[in-house]
C-alpha cells in the first residue's frame, strides 16, 4: 500500500493539529477517511474536509470520486479550504 503525505493549509491546519502527517493509503478516500479516524470525537476535520479541494500530486481532483483517485508511493495530498479574499 502506498505512503506519502498529507499537507493541511489553513483551517485544515488548525483543525488537523498539524501541518502535515503521513498515509497510507491505496485512495484518496482511504486516506481522508484513517486522517478522520484518527481525530474520533473531534468533528472539527471532518468539517473542514466536507468543504475542501484536494490536490494530489500537483493535480487538482476537482470533483471525481476520491475513491477513484489512486495515490503513489511517496506521494502528496494537499487539502486547501476555501479561502476568503478578492
Amino acid at each position: 500500500m502506498p505512503s506519502g503525505t498529507i499537507r493541511y493549509w489553513a483551517a485544515a491546519k488548525e483543525a488537523a493539529g498539524t501541518a502535515e502527517e503521513p498515509y497510507t493509503a491505496s485512495t484518496l478516500a482511504e486516506a481522508l477517511e484513517a486522517a478522520l479516524g484518527r481525530r474520533s470525537g473531534d468533528d472539527r476535520l471532518a468539517a473542514v474536509v466536507r468543504r475542501s479541494s484536494f490536490i494530489v500530486d500537483e493535480r487538482p481532483v476537482g470533483k471525481r470520486d476520491h475513491g477513484e483517485v489512486f495515490l503513489t508511493e511517496g506521494g502528496v495530498v494537499e487539502v486547501l479550504p476555501p479561502f476568503a479574499g478578492g
